[in-house]
Parts: structure tokens; sequence; C-alpha cells
């Protein structure tokens, strides 16, 4: 594999089972949910801790508007290469985290489903702004889904409008991915359309919320690999 290549976080990590396979498929990336009620994927803090020890790969830890001594105390216990901040979350918190943990900070923004392109744009960048000056190491272009009355913030499954995160990640400073709907069949479509610096996913290649198919893993890599972005 190139270095270049478009990175892949494979992201509802629910099991150490799950993690290595991950791994062993040649993703860059584990995601573990932790403590996020909304979430079938989440896990416990000593759940988290358990895989992220015994994962051969880099660990992102997903957490949920959670104040930032919960998230240091947290951090301190799991020792993940990245906290990613998956709320409302303010510049001034990562501010915070960026001044007293090791980890990266990584923080998600979200945009529009493809159906529903309607975005104020100047906002959006005015936000990556913003948390880049405040020292956020990643951003993940993701769609949130309001439906059936509950809102959910990442793993939803929906596709945002690629046209609108490729513009805003050509010009974003800092690795920046593309989150939202991914899966075997688009993958190679989304890297050559937005060119991110990576892509994440997990409900792409589950065979249920929470359980990963191995089958779905190999050919949403084998797909990630031959991309031309």
């Amino acid at each position: 594999m190139t270095p270049n290549r478009c990175k892949v976080k494979i992201c509802g990590t629910t099991s150490l089972v799950d993690a290595r396979m991950a791994a062993d498929a040649g993703a860059d990336y584990s995601g573990v949910v932790v403590e996020v009620s909304f979430s079938e994927r989440s896990v416990s803090i000593d759940c988290a801790t358990e895989i992220t020890r015994q994962t051969p790969i880099p660990t992102v830890v997903l957490v949920f508007d959670r104040s930032t001594d919960w998230v240091k105390r947290a951090a301190a216990q799991i020792k993940p290469f990245a906290i990613q901040l998956l709320g409302h979350e303010p510049p001034a918190e990562v501010a915070a985290l960026k001044e007293s943990l090791s980890c990266e900070i990584w923080k998600s923004l979200f945009l529009p489903t493809e159906n529903d392109p309607a975005a104020d744009v100047k906002a959006v960048i005015a936000q990556i702004e913003a948390y880049i000056d405040a020292g956020a190491d990643a951003l993940l272009f993701d769609t949130a889904d309001f439906s059936g009355g509950q809102a959910r913030f990442g793993g939803t499954g929906k596709q945002s409008d690629w046209n609108l995160s490729a513009r805003l990640i050509q010009n974003c400073k800092v690795p920046a991915f593309l989150s939202g709907g991914i899966r075997p069949e688009n993958v190679r479509a989304a890297i050559e359309t937005v060119c991110p610096y990576g892509v994440d996913l997990c409900s792409g290649v589950e065979a249920s919320k929470g359980a990963r198919d191995q089958g779905k893993l190999a050919r949403l890599m084998e797909n990630a690999r031959t991309a031309c972005p």
C-alpha cells in the first residue's frame, strides 16, 4: 500500500474481536464509542480500555457532549490515540483538552444529507477555522439524522452532499475524514469524488448494529485501496 493512500477508520468497535478484524483487514484506525446514550455501539470506559490496550492499530475514542473534566478522566484511563468530540463541544473545549492531554483531539462536524443539500457554507467554514485555531488535529465531516424524533450524530448510515464535502475538505488545513453512508459499493467513488485524507464508517461494514461483517470489511478495504484520489 502506498503511504499517501486514503486512510480508513472503522468505527463502532464493540469488542476486541471486531477491533482485530479491522486491523487484520488493513484499517488505519479503530473507533470506539464510549458511554453515548443514543448509540447502540456504545461501550463502557472499562470495556474501551481493554479494547484499546489489545488493539494493534490506533484507537480513537468517541464522546458526546461530555465535560472537559470527564473527557480528561476517560482519556487518562483508556489512553487512546485520539479523542473524537462528537457533539456540540465548542472550540474552547478543544483548546482546553489540547492543553491538558497528550493524545490527539479530533472534532466531528455535521453536514446536510444528500437529499437535503441546503447548508450555510459560510457558517460551516467559520466552524472549521475556529476548531483548527483551537488546535483540532483532525476534522470529520459526517451527517446527522433528525428523523424519528431523536437526533443522532454519527453512525447514521446517511450520505452527505459529497460536492459540498469536497469543497470544504479541499480547503481544510488539517487532516479531514469523510463519514456518512460509506459502504463497500461506494467507497471508491467517495474517495475519488471528495479526495479526503481518510474515510470513516461503521454501518457499511456491519452484519447488524455493533457486529462487524468480515466479508463487507474485506470488500471495503479492497475497493478503498484501488481508489485513485
